[in-house]
């Protein structure tokens, strides 16, 4: 092949067309721009956090560390690899990972199976993989991984959704797989997001209601039998009830979150002003950061940034509906679920709306692997609105 196009340039000016040249034809890049808002959402929700978990874990980190700034320099290492991996899953054509969904599962299960063999221990749950100084966690990855199955699955035209043995079961069972590796670590909550996740698409993809409905009750069952074999899980269904009854137990976290919501009020204390994250709120730089966010810029500052989570989403269905083949299109649903949803109950959960569960808010929460992810995601679908069908 000869030399790309860009390089041939004499003039200073250089069509931005001609860099598509730089990258192996075989990846597919696309030379069509990116999607402004898709991007500015995620830069205002990523820097956003990035105040946001320097605000809310400054005096732990002092008081664990002597390091006021600890959690805030890893973050910012992992939002610009995570942008990297944006524009890497942004420029790539989208239809490439369609080949890799058989080793991405693959990987996956070994992750979960790697995870529960050999990962530490922590607060009672194994969901991390060490690696010197940075961990992974194999159940954020395990997220993507299975909205990237059904998309392939739902968009073969060979499996008819309808079909309840060949179009049905299949995705049912090994999406199951997946999700009972996760309760055995255990991690509920995203076991939850995920299960809904395929609920979602399937019923997206024209699955009948019945087969749903088949789907639904086992589900529920399980639901139920995993709280109530659990006593931690079992004393947080109760205690989400009524927390100000156990106030100083159970339920300390919650009755934190709803007095730092309170705080807020409508405008909020100021930004570094809360008072909540001066050790009285556990985890408020990751699961519980919207707590802080409603105590320090109140109301409208929560509703500002859940504001921003209802733009993406209603984006990522846009992109959905104007992707130009059923693999993009399903694709583009899942993360949007996936990002909806996960959101929706860590909204839940912080306003005590839904019982406590260890599920980040995406973008904003401190933690390397839900970033990554998330990042990835969003440069997937970046990468389908790029090629998608010009519309109204």
């Amino acid at each position: 092949m000869g030399i790309p196009a860009i390089l041939r340039r004499k003039n200073s000016h250089v069509d931005s067309r001609a860099w598509a040249d730089l990258f192996p034809r075989n990846l597919g890049i696309s030379s069509k721009r990116i999607d402004p808002l898709i991007v500015g959402i995620t830069l205002a929700l990523s820097l956003g956090g990035l105040v946001m978990v320097f605000s809310a874990s400054g005096v732990m980190a002092e008081n664990k560390f002597t390091n006021s700034t600890y959690y805030l320099q890893r973050q910012i290492v992992w939002m610009v690899l995570g942008f990297g991996l944006l524009l890497v899953g942004s420029l790539i054509d989208y239809g490439q990972w369609k080949r890799w969904v058989p080793l991405i599962v693959v990987g996956c299960v070994a992750g979960l199976l790697l995870v529960l063999g050999i990962g530490p221990q922590i607060n009672g749950a194994r969901r991390w993989l060490a690696f010197g100084f940075f961990s992974i966690q194999p159940t954020e990855m395990a997220k993507l991984a299975v909205v990237l199955y059904l998309a392939a699955f739902l968009s073969n035209p060979q499996r008819r959704v309808t079909d309840w043995q060949r179009g049905f079961l299949p995705p049912v069972a090994i999406v199951g797989l997946i999700c009972g590796l996760i309760v055995v670590e255990p991690d509920l909550g995203s076991t939850v997001v995920i299960s809904l996740v395929l609920v979602g698409m399937m019923y997206l993809a024209g699955a009948r209601v019945r087969h749903l409905a088949y789907l639904g009750l086992p589900m529920v069952v399980g639901l139920i039998s995993l709280i109530w074999m659990s006593p931690e899980r079992w004393e947080r269904m109760t205690t989400f009830m009524n927390p100000f009854e156990d106030r100083e137990g159970a339920g300390y976290q919650l009755v934190q979150s709803i007095l730092a919501l309170e705080n807020g009020g409508v405008f909020g204390v100021g930004l570094g002003q809360g008072k909540q994250k001066l050790l009285y709120l556990p985890e408020g730089h990751t699961d519980f950061v919207l707590a802080l966010v409603g105590e320090e810029l109140g109301l409208i500052g929560t509703s500002g940034l859940l504001a921003l989570f209802a733009i993406l989403v209603f984006k990522g269905f846009r992109v959905a509906a104007l992707a130009p083949d059923l693999f993009g299109r399903y694709l583009a649903l899942g993360i949007t679920l996936l990002l909806g949803i996960q959101a929706l109950i860590n909204a839940g959960v912080v306003s005590g709306m839904l019982p406590t569960k260890g599920l980040t808010l995406p973008l904003v929460s401190y933690g390397g692997s839900s970033l990554l992810v998330t990042m990835l995601a969003i440069g997937i679908l970046l990468s389908i609105a790029r090629q998608g069908r010009a519309g109204p």
